[in-house]
């Protein structure tokens, strides 16, 4: 797998998460035909804050969890989440699965 094309095109996939809604690394990878890599899904996230018009603050874990918050610096991650709508409650979007989970499965044709 090449981490460049692969970086990218998680980069591509979470440009469309639509404000005030969230999805997680592992959905991010299944979309992209990698069940089972939401660590690479990480890894990109990790490496987005040299893409400026890449929404990062929209990918956490399967719960919700804000588990890329440090990369932000303070407060930034839930701040921005905030900022559309989203409630967190220690570190935890809540309703994620209920209401604010956007799944590229379902909302994007493959």
């Amino acid at each position: 797998m090449d981490k460049t094309n692969f970086f990218k095109d998680v980069y591509e996939v979470v440009k469309l998460i639509p404000e005030g809604r969230a999805t997680s690394y592992g959905a991010i990878a299944e979309y992209l035909g990698t069940k089972g890599k939401a660590r690479m899904v990480g890894w990109a996230m990790n490496n987005a804050h040299t893409e400026t018009d890449v929404p990062a603050h929209r990918v956490v874990n399967r719960e919700g969890m804000l588990t890329g918050k440090h990369h932000f610096g303070g407060d930034t991650m839930q701040t921005r989440l905030e900022a559309e709508g989203i409630v967190v409650e220690n570190d935890k979007i809540k309703d994620f699965k209920a209401k604010v989970f956007w799944n590229p499965m379902t909302e994007l044709e493959i």
